[in-house]
């Protein structure tokens, strides 16, 4: 099965690094035209004009601002002239046990991770009708499914965004654009640091996968890839977990002491 992206004009949220970068990259090398966004853009510059180099172009956006996701989005379709996909991987975490939480941190976890969303898609709804096609790809999180302790916000507002994503995959299926999410599990990242922990720690958490391996984000962009291609043309409103099968057992390091007695 060859997925490409020729001709195709695909929009990444928070895709100044980590997951976001590897997926915006990951599309352009597939032959699409990448708008990749984040925040982080201006800081160099102070918001002044996108930079672009031949089918990669940089735009500055605020995903929790409902100005900037305006602005970002016109620019993309005077530029382009349709959007064929768009993969809302901008997020925030924010930890800390609920009697301990600040609801200002509170409330800006849900602006970004599912405020986010909503503007992103309700601001790309007009121009995927217009073509009667298109792709939605949301971040969720494993922590959707099993949430952590101290996760209460992260947890709960990734749970909304999947439901936010049925939700819109049945009020767009007449106009044949399909909505998903994905649930990466376990990639060491700056925002999670599971890669800077000692190696007990790293242990304890891997011994939680079928797959005992941290997770990449080529991985994440694997899957993020086939909701956004046509081979995924009838899956929609669906939460694909894409987190080395993360609790598919009780006790997978089990399976991993048993193979050690056996090869």
């Amino acid at each position: 099965m060859l997925i490409e992206f020729n001709d195709q004009v695909v929009v990444v949220s928070g895709a100044g690094r980590g997951i976001g970068r590897t997926i915006a990259e990951r599309f352009l090398a597939e032959g699409a035209t990448v708008f990749a966004l984040d925040l982080a853009f201006g800081a160099a510059d102070d918001g002044a004009a996108p930079t672009s180099a031949d089918r990669f172009v940089e735009l500055v956006c605020d995903v929790s601002d409902p100005a900037s996701v305006r602005s970002a989005i016109a620019t993309i379709v005077e530029r382009a002239g349709r959007i064929d996909v768009l993969v809302n991987n901008a997020g925030i975490n924010v930890e800390g046990t609920i009697d301990t939480l600040d609801p200002d941190r509170w409330r800006r976890c849900f602006d970004v991770n599912v405020g986010g969303v909503f503007l992103m898609s309700q601001a790309v709804i007009p121009t995927m009708r217009a073509q009667r096609s298109g792709r939605i790809v949301n971040a969720a999180s494993f922590a959707a499914i099993v949430p952590s302790v101290g996760s209460a916000a992260y947890a709960a507002s990734k749970a909304a965004v999947v439901q936010f994503t049925r939700v819109l995959a049945g009020e767009l299926g007449p106009w044949g654009v399909t909505v998903n999410a994905y649930a990466p599990g376990m990639v060491p990242t700056a925002m999670n640091g599971f890669a800077d922990m000692d190696d007990a720690a790293q242990a304890r958490l891997l011994d939680t996968l079928s797959l005992r391996r941290w997770e990449t984000a080529d991985d994440v962009a694997d899957v993020v890839c086939f909701l956004a291609s046509r081979a995924a043309g009838y899956v929609t409103g669906a939460l694909i977990d894409v987190s080395g099968g993360k609790f598919a057992t009780q006790i997978p390091a089990k399976a991993y002491e048993i193979a050690a007695t056996t090869d």
